[in-house]
């Protein structure tokens, strides 16, 4: 019966346009790849600065493979950690400008563990309803009390958190740039009302960092500072390795040593990660041509979709959504793009909400100029010519 039951949601996803499967993907260089026998452009990934083959990151991830070799065997508080975690976290701080930071695994269990410690059935969180799936998820592991404002509403953020005034603790959770739309989070206003109802404001800036704020994220870019906020990122987006953080004060990075679940049990990272991720920093610091270039392929692909037709806001990001509507139009332009030699898979709910299917384009400072003009001519072709024809 469980089999069947399986077997028939399986035909019901498919029937919807929702099905999805894993591709085998042999990365040739930060934009290029062979996906099912062929060559294509990558226009999805996260790796907007192209550390992740940068001479230097590579160099950093063998020495330490070779010195201290593949994996950490335990969880940092069981057998201790690698020297190379305090200088990355150390490193980490320096560029956030935080007395000091702590290390996940991944993104996603430093949300689900840093939201299940702070909070609990005594307190609230106000979450904006387009956050990540791993901010979703860490919320209601806390069992919390959990309202979700609409998107970017601040009204709406304060009705709910001015109501609220029963709770111990409240806890305001946004994301810096949001990973599907591209659009920035007001974080002055946001900051605002934190501070006007004595609330905790959260920033998950994983598409911030490395982006936005000469690269240090999206409070940077503002020019926000304050005690009552923590900030949250990660290592594997713009930074190219694998892993999240979270930045703040030292007494709550000690609180979240002895809280987060996610952290206490799990295994720490490899030492090359950890040596990458530090180099990957420093490259960000050192190096500032890099988001230069990316600056510069954001402005010029997102004016070539504009000339296109399409209605876009000048958001200085690298996601840009097109968003076509239905899983069927999804599906079928990223499958013509494919066939010429673009990579931008279609994204469907739930990812994103229904009726709001689209390709996500993602762009990064390695492109060149003749990759971003190939890949507008075939959208104006195959888009405009099924547009012509009705579909």
């Amino acid at each position: 019966m469980f089999l069947k039951d399986i077997i028939q949601e399986l035909k019901d996803i498919k029937k919807n346009n929702l099905f999805r499967y894993l591709r085998e993907i042999i990365l040739l260089d930060p934009i290029h790849a062979i996906i099912e026998g062929k060559e294509v452009t990558l226009f999805c990934s996260n790796n907007y600065l192209g550390l992740t083959h940068h001479k230097e990151v590579i160099k950093a991830a063998k020495e330490a493979l070779e010195r201290y070799g593949v994996g950490a065997g335990a969880a940092r508080l069981i057998s201790g950690h690698n020297p190379l975690y305090t200088e990355l976290e150390t490193a980490l701080a320096k560029f956030k400008q935080t007395e000091k930071t702590l290390v996940f695994p991944t993104g996603y269990t430093t949300n689900i563990g840093t939201i299940s410690a702070l909070v609990s059935r005594r307190d609230a969180i106000f979450c904006d309803r387009l956050a990540h799936a791993s901010i979703i998820d860490g919320c209601l592991l806390s069992g919390a009390r959990f309202f979700r404002f609409k998107h970017n509403d601040l009204a709406h953020l304060e009705k709910l958190i001015k109501e609220a005034n029963t709770f111990r603790r409240r806890l305001i959770i946004t994301e810096g740039v949001f990973s599907m739309d591209g659009d920035i989070s007001p974080l002055p206003e946001i900051y605002e009302i934190a501070k006007k109802y004595d609330a905790i404001l959260l920033v998950d800036d994983a598409h911030g960092t490395g982006v936005l704020g000469e690269g240090r994220g999206s409070l940077f870019h503002f020019n926000i500072k304050g005690e009552r906020i923590i900030q949250m990122a990660t290592l594997s987006k713009a930074i190219g390795a694998l892993g999240g953080f979270v930045a703040g004060n030292k007494d709550l990075i000690d609180y979240l040593i002895n809280k987060a679940r996610s952290f206490i049990f799990t295994t720490a990272l490899p030492p090359s990660v950890i040596a990458a991720a530090k180099k990957a920093i420093e490259i960000i610091e050192k190096e500032p041509e890099h988001l230069k270039r990316l600056k510069e392929n954001i402005y010029f692909l997102r004016k070539g979709l504009h000339d296109l037709g399409f209605k876009l806001p000048s958001y200085p990001t690298p996601i840009i959504p097109l968003i076509l509507g239905n899983e069927e139009d999804a599906l079928d332009l990223s499958k013509k793009l494919f066939d010429a030699g673009f990579f931008i898979p279609a994204i469907r709910p739930p990812t994103v909400p229904k009726g709001s299917s689209r390709l996500r384009i993602t762009i990064s400072s390695v492109h060149k100029k003749e990759d971003i003009e190939s890949l507008l001519d075939a959208i104006e072709f195959f888009y405009h010519r099924d547009r012509h024809r009705g579909r």
